[in-house]
């Protein structure tokens, strides 16, 4: 792979359940998972069950070496880590992140909290890799080696969900879910993570017509991410974390009027890879 790769793949976009079956193959059932490569390292971003297929092909890439980014530790964003099968390689390094904890756990507490008996048959200690678990506070941004910067961003959200800006080669990814705008005040850290971002992946579960009804979920609209991005004069949106009860045509109708609304903007699909720039 060449030094100058940068991209992000969409191996999970689905929100709250994993949504099989025949209605949604196009966009795809699996939870919150995406991959971002710069260069030859590895970035994963959640561990919906999206993460189990992307185990899949990074063991047989040979990958030794990856970080794990969590934006919280709801179900549908950690339901697929014991199926990631890097972590049961000795010959390979992980270092996870998290930085929703307020300091109330570590995120190997997180870890080992979610896989306990009686809800899970094993504990982390069945991992062979080399594991190590960072922790950090909202709005850090740090060198993450390799040309690679981290900057993050507190988003609004229950029990806390950390959102991500991936900077490399003069060129920028953002990954943004699982936060609830107020209507009419934009979200000020949101726009300081995004602005003039070459990707924006934004959580919009719902419409402005659905909003109310759902106030409190800790969710936004694809209209707000819109308005966001338009704000921010950010690149391409992908509108990510659809609802389980959408099926593939609900969506096709989403992503009609999402392209009217600001053309070039997708919805999330599983597979889907896209390059800043492109």
């Amino acid at each position: 792979m060449a030094a100058e790769e940068f991209y992000v793949k969409i191996w999970g976009a689905r929100g709250t359940i994993p949504a099989p079956g025949p209605s949604t193959v196009k966009y795809g059932g699996n939870t919150s998972c995406v991959e971002i490569r710069c260069g030859d390292r590895v970035l994963v971003f959640d561990a919906g069950t999206g993460i189990r297929e992307l185990g899949r092909q990074l063991s047989q890439e040979s990958v030794r070496s990856l970080d794990l980014f969590f934006t919280h530790c709801h179900y549908d964003h950690i339901e697929g880590l014991p199926f990631f099968s890097p972590l049961y390689d000795e010959e390979n390094v992980i270092r996870i992140w998290a930085g929703h904890l307020g300091g109330e756990r570590t995120p190997e507490e997180m870890v080992c909290d979610y896989m306990s008996r009686p809800y899970f048959p094993i504990s982390p200690d069945y991992f062979w890799a080399q594991m190590n678990y960072h922790d950090f506070k909202p709005a850090d941004e740090f060198d993450a080696g390799d040309g690679i910067t981290i900057k993050t961003a507190e988003l609004n959200h229950p029990d806390g969900a950390v959102g991500y800006r991936v900077e490399y080669g003069g060129r920028s990814i953002c990954y943004v879910t699982d936060t609830e705008h107020v209507p009419g005040a934009p979200d000020a850290n949101v726009m300081r993570l995004i602005s003039d971002a070459d990707i924006v992946i934004y959580d919009a579960m719902f419409t402005d017509e659905e909003f109310e009804k759902f106030a409190g979920y800790g969710h936004s609209t694809w209209q707000e991410g819109v308005r966001l991005c338009d704000e921010c004069d950010a690149g391409q949106l992908v509108v990510f974390h659809h609802r389980p009860d959408y099926d593939d045509a609900t969506l096709d109708g989403v992503t009609a009027v999402l392209q009217q609304a600001r053309p070039g903007s997708l919805l999330a699909q599983e597979g889907m890879v896209l390059r800043p720039g492109q």
